[in-house]
């Protein structure tokens, strides 16, 4: 496997030989939320692993300070999404409480463009760089000039597509969150029959936590447990970055994530 520089970031790489896909088959729709507040449970304080309790910001609002390519592990927060956390919190007439939601992290991939609609940065544009489950936040990374005039409750539009991207060459993959824009960035390439998956770490699946038991893989996250100091440091695991593509092996996606030999699943 290739390691590129940081492939949310980069331009142009591979493009010549990327895999052939079904993108003239898609269908983009505009799907929207809300730059979301910071959320705090009841109690604020967080136990860590070692029995200590600490007080630590968390998930949602926008962090000012953090972006892809920072580091990952080390920050005195817990569950923080780097970026612009996005809700859609409007009414919904039809379906289940909670639907409008549920179809902006289900249609948003990684990699699709994201547009402000309100507020005093009108017209800035950014890019999905993830989505965190539990909480049901989308997350946009945007230039940190963008970020520090942009205010709580702004609205954010995204260009939705890549949901039931193919690769017809490789029918044993499956593409889950993956807008076709950073399939073409990302460097990925057919080589004597074979695809090839650029990534940053590799990842045991014995280190995987929170979010196993899923019935499904779009709507949610899986966590990287860093309790294990002898795998942590064989695997690099410490030099993680915000936004790295990393393989999970052996992880089974397509239906929700399960361990299963001879299966490698690669998310950020």
């Amino acid at each position: 496997m290739d390691l590129p520089l940081h492939p949310l970031m980069e331009a142009g790489m591979g493009a010549a030989s990327a895999p052939r896909t079904n993108e003239s088959r898609l269908v983009a729709s505009a799907v929207a939320g809300q730059v979301s507040h910071p959320v705090v449970r009841v109690s604020p304080y967080r136990i860590g692993r070692d029995g200590v309790l600490r007080l630590l910001p968390g998930s949602g609002g926008i962090a000012l300070n953090r972006r892809v390519g920072d580091r990952a592990v080390g920050l005195a927060a817990d569950h923080m999404e780097a970026g612009v956390s996005l809700h859609n919190t409007g009414r919904d007439d039809v379906g289940a409480k909670g639907g409008s939601n549920r179809a902006l992290m289900f249609q948003a991939c990684v990699g699709n463009r994201a547009r402000v609609t309100s507020g005093p940065v009108t017209g800035a544009v950014g890019t999905v760089v993830g989505k965190h489950g539990g909480i049901n936040h989308v997350i946009v990374d945007f230039t940190p000039a963008v970020k520090r005039r942009l205010c709580i409750g702004d609205k954010v539009q995204l260009d939705a597509y890549g949901q039931g991207l193919e690769l017809p060459d490789f029918p044993q993959v499956r593409a889950l969150n993956l807008s076709p824009r950073l399939l073409r960035r990302w460097g990925v390439r057919t080589e004597r029959g074979r695809l090839i998956i650029p990534v940053t770490h590799t990842v045991p699946a014995e280190l995987m936590g929170s979010g196993f038991g899923r019935s499904e893989g779009v709507l949610g996250d899986l966590d990287i447990q860093l309790s294990d100091a002898r795998l942590v440091r064989r695997h690099r695991l410490n030099a993680l970055r915000l936004g790295d593509l990393v393989a999970v092996c052996p992880l089974d996606y397509r239906f929700g994530p399960s361990r299963r030999p001879g299966v490698i699943t690669v998310g950020v």
